[in-house]
């Protein structure tokens, strides 16, 4: 278990910066994750990663010479905010424009391309390269959903040999796509991970059985099987990959690199048992062997697990594979030291501040802050209940995440109302903290939901039914565009959906708001139960669908909650 710590919720904040002091001749600090804290050459492409932290040394850890410029740090295993990813992006860009990749998470995909909306409104050129390299999360046919495992470190590696090399933005990307064409991955493990503070791990494998088909994220596997020796676990492991082998490679002759990875409570010396027989099996099979990693490259904290990596090689990628980094967690080769930068060279970006409002909106303002505290009261009484509703097929951190976000979009928001906002701003301020502080697949889509309600509403004018069921409305359509859900998926939009249009038709035939608000409350709470009877088709939850089935979706439950919970608030404004 994770042993060290001071305050649990401090721990990836206090990880990040032990992570700088130790390493500051490569590593800087800036709002949201780390950057290079070494000149690169003006005019070349920026690659930035990032995900959640808990898996070092992905994702910081491969900031530095020959590798990635710059990384964004989410909470533990939490995708970081869009906020975050536009600050270290800004920092980290070098005026040759930025490559944003990451492992595919739903909650990585919705703030990584927010973030490279507003960059590009900027002028900052930007462009997103996504990693599916797990080949137990989805068929083939349906490579495009596979999440990112260990291949993370090829992709990141090629695209940022090719940045290091001087190839224009489009040139990097065509590296990216390529390198992850190229790549996959397949994991086992033996035991879930801890996170810092809680006293059981997120998930627990039987005695004597393995997952197979490990997540990153404290996903449990898609099936399990008796546990091999190290012999039998390398067969396992090898036979998977030469399964699928990528379109254009022969595998007879073919080069590979292969990457043994170790999630965090499987050693090294464990490691090079296994991988003496993947060594054999490989050039069994006719393959030659490219400079293999083996060691714990993308880890989960303290799971027990190991994963395999394929990366197949054609004469470019292996360019890309061999040439120099040195980053704090991974060095390959000699790189020319480069000259450090003043910190006070890196831009950041500055906090907007508090446009005009009426009284009226101000006034209006009030009763936002008093209806996000009534959210935050609710997340808090069932945080517990909701975690272990996404225990079931996710990673059980759905109720912790609420909580965190709520809480600071609660404060985020009080803090505007205290300096004369009106309720627009109030929950865009609400809508950036809470997506900045929980991070995740919920942290985006909340950040969303406000924002649009809060565009509906305005800063000038009182509370009107239309204007309010308007925003629900754009809420309910912006989800579904930036999460690519639709209702049947069995998430959040099950219920923003039929809520939304309920509320609208409702608000047409002339109800008044809070009778409104109540019958459609009531139909948002029979979508949320209806839930239980779908299967997952997007996010964590998707390759482990068969288990969800009879409990309901935990981001729908909360949103219910939510819903209902805001009639009283309602009923003392309007």
């Amino acid at each position: 278990m994770t042993r060290l710590f001071n305050d649990p919720s401090d721990f990836p904040e206090e990880a990040r910066l032990g992570l700088v002091a130790a390493h500051r001749d490569k590593l800087m600090a800036v709002p949201g994750g780390v950057v290079r804290s070494t000149r690169s050459e003006p005019g070349t492409v920026a690659v930035v990663i990032g995900g959640g932290s808990g898996h070092y040394p992905t994702f910081a850890g491969l900031v530095g010479q020959g590798l990635a410029h710059g990384a964004v740090m989410g909470n533990l295993f939490c995708s970081p905010s869009a906020q975050q990813v536009y600050s270290v992006a800004k920092a980290a860009n070098n005026g040759g424009g930025v490559l944003l990749t990451f492992g595919n998470y739903a909650g990585d995909v919705l703030h990584f391309g927010q973030a490279r909306e507003r960059l590009i409104a900027e002028g900052i050129p930007c462009e997103i390269v996504t990693i599916t390299d797990d080949v137990a999360s989805a068929p083939l046919a349906e490579i495009d959903k596979r999440r990112g495992i260990a291949g993370d470190l090829t992709v990141f590696k090629a695209a940022a040999a090719a940045a290091e090399a001087g190839r224009t933005l489009d040139g990097v990307v065509a590296v990216a796509r390529e390198a992850n064409r190229l790549t996959r991955s397949f994991g086992v493990a033996f035991d879930g991970c801890t996170l810092p503070g809680a006293e059981d791990a997120l998930f627990h494998v039987p005695a004597g059985k393995m997952a197979i088909g490990l997540g990153i994220h404290g996903e449990p596997g898609v099936s399990e099987a008796d546990i091999p020796t190290a012999d039998g676990l390398a067969e396992t492991l090898v036979s998977r990959l030469l399964e699928e082998v990528p379109e254009g490679i022969a595998r007879q002759g073919a080069r590979v690199a292969p990457v043994l990875n170790g999630l965090g409570t499987v050693k090294y010396e464990e490691l090079f048992v296994v991988y003496r027989r993947v060594d054999e099996l490989l050039r069994g099979a006719g393959l030659e062997i490219v400079e293999p990693d083996v060691g714990e490259l993308v880890t989960s904290l303290d799971m027990a697990g190991v994963s395999l990596t394929l990366f197949w090689l054609d004469g470019e990628m292996e360019r890309w594979w061999r040439a120099p980094a040195d980053a704090p967690g991974y060095r390959k080769g000699s790189v020319t030291p480069a000259e450090a930068i003043d910190p006070a060279e890196v831009e950041s970006a500055a906090r907007r501040e508090i446009p005009p409002a009426t009284e009226a909106s101000q006034a209006l303002a009030a009763g936002v802050v008093a209806a996000l505290e009534a959210l935050a009261a609710t997340v808090d009484e069932n945080a517990e209940a909701l975690g272990r509703i996404d225990a079931v097929a996710g990673d059980g951190d759905h109720g912790i995440g609420m909580q965190r976000g709520s809480q600071a979009c609660l404060d985020a928001a009080r803090e505007a109302l205290h300096g004369g906002a009106g309720a627009e701003t109030v929950l865009r301020w609400a809508a950036e903290r809470w997506a900045d502080r929980a991070g995740g697949t919920s942290g985006a889509i909340w950040g969303v939901i406000l924002t649009s309600i809060g565009e509906a509403l305005g800063d000038e004018q009182p509370l009107a039914a239309e204007r309010l069921a308007a925003g629900v409305s754009a809420a309910s359509a912006s989800v579904m565009s930036f999460g690519k859900a639709k209702p049947g998926d069995k998430t959040l939009v099950d219920v923003l959906v039929p809520f939304a249009e309920r509320l609208s038709q409702a608000v047409a035939t002339g109800e008044g708001l809070v009778v409104a608000w109540e019958h459609a409350s009531q139909r948002a709470q029979e979508a949320a139960e209806a839930t239980a009877e779908l299967l997952p088709k997007v996010g964590r939850a998707r390759p482990l669908a068969e288990k969800s089935l009879g409990t309901p979706d935990a981001g729908a439950t909360s949103l219910a909650m939510i819903i209902r919970a805001l009639v009283p608030v309602l009923k003392r404004c309007a």
